[in-house]
């Protein structure tokens, strides 16, 4: 296997790993409870505490690979989520267990910008589009595959496999990053920007925190919005000290570049609603249409047959049409596709809905790709760290987004119709108002010119230097 697929499957696996494994959790919470002793409210301590770390540790995961070399930390990453992994396993405390929780956080915090950089870093351009195929699919798939497969394992296993299954994958990782990727590093050594690293997990951990809880009464609204307001304080705090500082630990500056800006905006917009289908389809198949947790993991799982094709189909597409024509068609195609799911009802034939999801599974992984791609398209070399902790951190956050505005739309319908159980009526707006966020970026990459990317998906050059989109 050559080197350009080799690479993206190995940096595949380990974010496969970490994008599963913050979602796997959610159905096992009783059992570990349970075993631990304590209830499964106070467990949500576990989810929130991995969110929070992943959400601190991000912003500085481009200067520690420029540091100490890609290589070096993505075989780090891996071994501290695997050491998470096995205290989590092993605890019998509510502390041991969300103290190996935010241990997790801190390796999988590395490993998605990290590998993302080791792509774009040991890849040519030319080739970045098949690569990044095989990277986005742990995106999709991990969220939906996470629920159902922690149900099977805790039903028929122990929840101590949950997290017992990365010890053999992760050894895998370390030994074939170590024999197959390059330790590539920035040749030039930067100050690490501490009041730039503070301000920024503050702002990162109160947005994400504070949009992870809202909309579902686990604390008090006057909670959330402190945590929201308090993250978005930091925030303007951090812009005001990365204008003076020369070397910011997120640099918004890249965001002058108009396939970046492109990409992190439209991009946002569209996780949005990409963001809330693992939580909105869930409960919907199994409050609404009262599935077991493992018929409805097999319903939403069909999505990934969409993905698999995508990563055969997404280089040509993009050859053939281009960046704008393709994100632009694509999002309002994945935004009517998200919106479909609303029209299930319990009489829906379960072949329509797979149908819907495989191929709304095909529209919203060749998006993932091309956004993903065309992060890096204007991005110069020394500056791709950079590129990569910002696009982590505004991926965090949309997500965090989506499901935070469809539990917000499902928990405002309970609420004019004065209902205390949720039913299957109430998830239809949900899923129309993030359809129609995500088609709304369409608004975005249309601005885009004709030629944005044109090296990357392997077109001709442009035939005149003039920047204006046609």
């Amino acid at each position: 296997m050559t080197k350009d697929r080799l690479v993206p499957l190995i940096v595949a696996v380990a974010l496969f790993m970490e994008n599963m494994d913050s979602t796997v959790i959610a159905t096992s919470l009783p059992a570990i409870a349970t075993d631990i002793g304590t209830n499964p409210l106070t467990l949500k301590l576990a989810v929130t505490s991995y969110l929070l770390s992943l959400a601190v540790f991000i912003p500085m995961s481009g200067w520690t690979a420029d540091r100490f070399g890609a290589r070096t930390v993505f075989r780090a990453a891996i071994a501290v989520f695997v050491l998470g992994s096995i205290g989590c396993a092993l605890s019998g405390s509510l502390t041991s267990f969300v103290v190996a929780r935010i241990v997790q956080g801190m390796g999988g915090a590395m490993m998605t910008p990290v590998g993302r950089l080791v792509l774009v870093r040991s890849i040519d351009r030319r080739a970045l589009i098949n690569a990044m195929a095989w990277v986005s699919m742990p995106a999709m798939i991990g969220p939906l595959l996470g629920p159902p497969l922690g149900g099977f394992i805790t039903t028929y296993a122990s929840w101590h496999w949950i997290f017992l299954i990365n010890v053999p994958m992760g050894i895998a990782g370390i030994v074939l990053v170590t024999r197959y990727i390059d330790d590539v590093r920035a040749e030039k050594r930067e100050r690490f920007d501490l009041i730039g690293m503070l301000l920024s997990g503050l702002a990162v951990a109160g947005l994400t925190f504070g949009l992870s809880v809202a909309g579902f009464d686990l604390v008090p609204w006057y909670v959330v919005v402190g945590l929201i307001g308090s993250g978005a304080i930091a925030l303007w705090l951090y812009l005001a000290h990365a204008r003076r500082t020369p070397e910011p630990i997120i640099d918004f500056s890249l965001l002058s570049l108009p396939t970046f800006r492109a990409s992190v905006v439209g991009g946002f917009l569209f996780r949005i609603g990409v963001g809330a289908m693992p939580f909105l389809l869930p409960l919907l198949l199994q409050v609404g249409f009262n599935l077991t947790p493992f018929h409805s993991g097999l319903i939403t799982f069909s999505s990934t047959a969409g993905a698999l094709f995508m990563k055969a189909a997404a280089p040509r597409v993009l050859k053939r049409f281009g960046f704008r024509n393709v994100l632009t068609i694509n999002a309002v195609l994945s935004g009517l596709f998200i919106a479909a799911c609303g029209a299930f009802t319990i009489a829906t034939p379960f072949a329509i809905m797979i149908v819907v999801l495989i191929v709304g599974g095909f529209f919203r992984s060749l998006q993932f790709t091309a956004v993903n791609v065309l992060a890096y398209a204007e991005v110069p070399a020394q500056r791709m760290s950079r590129a990569t902790s910002l696009t982590a951190v505004g991926q965090q956050m949309s997500l965090a987004s989506g499901v935070a505005i469809g539990a917000l739309v499902v928990e405002t319908v309970m609420r004019i119709k004065d209902q205390a159980t949720i039913t299957a009526a109430d998830f239809p707006p949900a899923f129309l108002v993030v359809g129609l966020i995500a088609t709304i970026s369409a608004l975005i990459f249309a601005r885009l010119s004709v030629h944005a990317g044109a090296e990357m998906a392997n077109r001709l050059p442009p035939p005149t230097t003039d920047p204006r989109p046609e």
